[in-house]
């Protein structure tokens, strides 16, 4: 009985061409094909094994954990006591609600590398160690805060700034007469001003208030904000200028004098304005070794 046929079935029967030349079929695709499928079969099947080995140990692990700690809990590792070195403007609140624990609790099973790491993103604070100590079990926490050097004023609004020019967003109330700052970006470059105007001790009381101008220098405020003597500081060269003041004051006095603005811009000479009238402006020419 002769079939016909199938269109849909490979040829795997040799053919023979018109010079009698043997024309084995073609399998490699086939067998490639296959061989790629079984592959990715494979891929899913190691693959779906480690998830569940991943998840039985998970479990496991877990299981150990939770019978260690319920052992040491057993045996005495528990908190007695939390204490708390050097707060002074941070909340006690935002602290306990970092530390999260009470007495009773086990104290291994305290991450005192992640409080620490918390710790240190509240305002106020600028480091922190925290530490375990046993009989008594005790959890010590240190803190340096932030010290307010200034108070940067922006849009009507004050904010404390400390010694490094970091803007601290807290609410504060000074409780003595700070260095008020003025102008934009103004504390990214205080920490380089007072590098400069806090070496001298007699002066540096006196500045009332420093205005960063057009995002390039400082005109500094001494003894009274709206009446005091403005020093007009330059651009460049800014710790020089500085001591040509000073030593100008030591020869000369000059900030006893009634004046309303020292100008320090230039290289060679100062400019100053008396108090007695606002027109006059007076020439101190300078030495070329100051």
């Amino acid at each position: 009985m002769n079939e016909t046929p199938n269109n849909n079935t490979p040829n795997y029967t040799p053919l023979t061409t018109n010079d009698n030349k043997v024309i084995l079929p073609r399998l490699w695709p086939y067998r490639l094909l296959g061989n790629i499928l079984l592959l990715l079969l494979l891929i899913f099947a190691v693959f779906g094994i480690l998830i569940i080995k991943s998840n039985l140990v998970t479990r496991q692990l877990n299981s150990l954990s939770d019978y260690f700690y319920g052992i040491t809990s057993y045996i005495g590792f528990t908190i007695d006591d939390i204490i708390i070195y050097g707060r002074d403007k941070t909340a006690l609140e935002e602290i306990y609600n970092i530390v999260n624990t009470r007495r009773g609790d086990n104290i291994l099973a305290l991450d005192i590398r992640q409080i620490k790491n918390d710790l240190e993103q509240l305002p106020w604070i600028k480091s922190a160690t925290v530490e375990r100590s046993y009989l008594p079990n005790i959890i010590k926490i240190r803190l340096k805060e932030k010290k307010v050097s200034s108070l940067w004023q922006i849009n009507n609004q004050f904010y404390p700034v400390d010694t490094q020019g970091s803007i601290i967003h807290a609410d504060y109330i000074p409780s003595h007469p700070l260095l008020l700052i003025i102008g934009r970006n103004a504390p990214d470059h205080l920490k380089e001003l007072l590098s400069v105007i806090k070496e001298n001790n007699s002066i540096y009381p006196r500045v009332k208030a420093a205005n960063f101008i057009s995002d390039r220098r400082w005109d500094l405020i001494l003894d009274d904000i709206d009446n005091g003597i403005t020093i007009k500081l330059p651009a460049e060269n800014m710790e020089q200028a500085w001591k040509k003041l000073l030593k100008l004051n030591k020869t000369q006095g000059i900030l006893k004098r009634k004046l309303t603005i020292i100008d320090l811009r230039f290289p060679q000479k100062v400019l100053i304005k008396p108090r007695k009238s606002a027109d006059d402006i007076e020439y101190l020419e300078q030495d070329k070794t100051i």
